[in-house]
């Protein structure tokens, strides 16, 4: 009788054994084409004037508005976790119908970032730049005829990314959609002497239904109608290659694509075009997808994370901005332990 463990003397068809290298978790770990590490994570961050301020936002799971020096003790455990940066987003007590409180010297965002810069801690400091949690109508731009006008924005996106330069930001992020705020901001910079901060575009920034609970966290929903005459049509891939292609064009220094899950293929095919770093942006209701079928049992929560940042990253991103970045930290370090 044969064995249960010797093979068939004859085989039916030839094919390869790729299981042979899935044999064991040590194997697994050994082979993995894609490596997750804390150092590619940027926290997204909401910022509140004030002190000891911790405002839990209830869909956002986990996340809260922070004052300034509660900024500081967040940035100080990201940094011992390993995590890359931060992202700041301010959240003011007042707004008007220019969103001049973006450019505020001594607005949520400066004062942070100021606090964040004098600890020196390994962290790049990440500033938002855009008008919707400052304007007094949630768009992202000056409005004129009840629309948002380009032109008279851009002056305005530039100033506050000096201001947020000033204050001590290593990169800027414009996400107004705007056409020419890269060249605006880049010009800006240079002009007050920033020629060393640097810009991410949100090149490719999609008018998405998963940006609820992020608007819910900043108070930044549009009063009247929607923001897809400036944010992309998700439909779009050619037109996402050609922003990026602009916003390179016009002095940015890294690209980045919002939401990540729904632009994997977008990614793809930026990192064969582009030699600039990529960023993704998992967004607001991609996490809020996973907490909330976590909640439920429907999913296993730390595994669900994990397998979206993987994927993101595997797609080519260099980095990738999630609310995550302190939990996968976590999660990483708990999986390279020894067993």
């Amino acid at each position: 009788m044969t064995s249960l463990s010797s093979p068939p003397a004859t085989l039916p068809i030839a094919f390869d054994r790729t299981r042979r290298l899935r044999a064991s978790p040590a194997l697994r770990r050994l082979v993995r084409e894609t490596r997750l590490t804390p150092a590619a994570f940027v926290a997204p961050v909401f910022v509140v004037s004030g002190h000891d301020r911790h405002e839990p936002i209830a869909s956002l799971p986990g996340q809260a508005r922070l004052s300034p020096d509660r900024v500081v003790l967040l940035a100080r455990e990201l940094a011992e976790l390993g995590v890359g940066g931060l992202l700041l987003f301010g959240v003011p007590e007042e707004k008007d119908a220019r969103g001049t409180g973006a450019a505020d010297p001594d607005g949520p965002v400066p004062t942070a970032l100021r606090a964040l810069r004098a600890t020196d801690l390994p962290l790049a400091l990440m500033a938002d730049v855009c008008l919707c949690e400052y304007t007094s109508h949630g768009h992202c731009g000056v409005i004129a005829d009840g629309r948002v006008v380009n032109d008279e924005t851009l002056p305005l996106l530039a100033e506050a990314a000096v201001a947020y330069a000033a204050a001590g930001a290593d990169i800027v992020g414009p996400s107004a959609m705007m056409d020419g705020q890269v060249a605006a901001i880049r010009s800006g910079l240079d002009g007050r002497g920033f020629i060393d901060v640097g810009i991410v575009a949100y090149a490719c920034k999609h008018a998405s239904a998963f940006y609820g609970p992020f608007r819910d966290a900043a108070g930044s929903a549009p009063s009247f109608g929607d923001r897809r005459g400036y944010q992309m049509d998700a439909a779009n891939g050619r037109e996402a290659l050609r922003e990026m292609a602009i916003d390179a064009a016009e002095g940015a220094d890294m690209l980045m694509v919002k939401p990540a899950l729904t632009s994997l293929d977008l990614l793809v095919k930026a990192r064969k075009r582009f030699d600039l770093p990529l960023a993704a942006y998992q967004v607001s209701g991609e996490l809020a997808m996973i907490e909330a079928a976590a909640e439920r049992g429907w999913i296993d929560r730390r595994a669900a994370a994990l397998e979206t940042l993987t994927a993101i990253t595997r797609a080519g991103a260099d980095v990738v901005i999630t609310y995550f970045a302190a939990a996968a930290s976590r999660w990483l370090r708990e999986l390279e332990q020894p067993r």
